[in-house]
Order: structure tokens, then sequence, then C-alpha cells
């Protein structure tokens, strides 16, 4: 069965039903930060799926593991969920997702939401969540309305469909482009 946009459902019933057995091979290997490229860059997340990974000792990559590890400490604790997704857990119960910065807020919101709907459609677990940049001191609450389900899904068929390509998705200029560590491997 196909939605609007001729994406199969069968390949997102798939990856459920995967996830909900822990010793089958799931179909693929989603995770969080595989939402946030697709938000970001179809072509950055091509490339990190097939192994093809960016330089993690950055400056850019190095600030934003600093702040996740320095920030709220003493509030949260962290949690590896079938080897695939980590989250955060306040003392509150909401899962925390920490960011250095609002620019890149949707990509953040959709990672977020993406352990929500995880949480809820994999393990039968409902929680809030809190997207904290601790830089500009704000949050943000995100809730797993049904709106939200339904467009966190709609982007899960998005990422499975990036990975079943053969190829890299086409080059697309973005201002984000500037200060990607993919950039060389797109623009040679």
């Amino acid at each position: 069965m196909t939605d609007a946009n001729g994406i199969s459902r069968d390949s997102l019933e798939a990856f459920v039903a995967a996830e909900r057995h822990p010793y089958s091979e799931p179909t693929h290997r989603i995770t969080g930060l595989m939402v946030q490229y697709y938000t970001v860059c179809e072509r950055e997340l091509w490339f990190m799926s097939r192994g093809i990974d960016i330089d993690r000792d950055s400056a850019n990559i190095r600030r934003g593991t600093r702040v996740d590890e320095t920030s709220y400490r003493d509030n949260r604790k962290s949690f590896q969920i079938n080897g695939r997704i980590a989250i955060d857990v306040l003392d509150s119960g909401d899962i925390m997702e920490v960011k250095v910065s609002s620019k890149m807020g949707e990509s953040a919101r959709l990672q977020l939401l993406y352990y929500l709907w995880y949480l809820y459609r994999i393990l039968d677990i409902e929680r809030e969540g809190v997207l904290a940049y601790p830089r500009e001191r704000t949050r943000e609450r995100v809730s797993l309305t049904p709106e939200n389900r339904e467009h966190i899904e709609d982007v899960l068929r998005g990422v499975i469909e990036v990975l079943e390509q053969k190829t890299p998705p086409a080059i697309e200029k973005k201002p984000v482009c500037e200060a990607c560590l993919y950039q060389d491997f797109c623009w040679m």
C-alpha cells in the first residue's frame, strides 16, 4: 500500500515490527541523528548511512558534545534503547534533547519527536519532551500530538526512502552547506 506521495507504508510497518522484536534484524536502523540529517540534507543522511562519517574531532562537534555533556547533568539520566537511540530523561520523566543553538530548531524538534514516537509506538511509553538550548537559556516543550505523530511518520518514510536509494540524492545548495562537514565530499 502506498500513500498519496507514492511512498510505501509497508517499509514503516516493517521497521515498527522489527523494532518490537529486538532479536530480529531490523529492516532499517533509524537513529535520531538520521532524522536530524534528513531534515537538514538528504544527501548528508545518505552518506552517513553508508558509513561515510564526518570528522568527529571538528570544533563544531566538540562544542556540541561539551554543551550536551555539561548541561543539566545533575537533573538527567541517559539511556540507550535497542543500541539505536540515546535519550536523556529528566528527573520529571520528560525526555530532553540538548542543542547548542536554536538555529536548526526544526531538525532538533523532529529528532526529539522521533524519540517520543519511538517510545510510544515501539515501547508503549508516553512521555513529554523538552528541547533545551542552554547557551540561549531557553527551553521548548514538545508533545507527541496526533499531528506530530503523523508528521514524524512521514519523515520516517522519507528517511527510509533515502536509505533505500542506490545513489546519493542530488546536490542541493543550502545555507548550511558552508558549515557542513560533508561539503568537500559534495562539491569536489
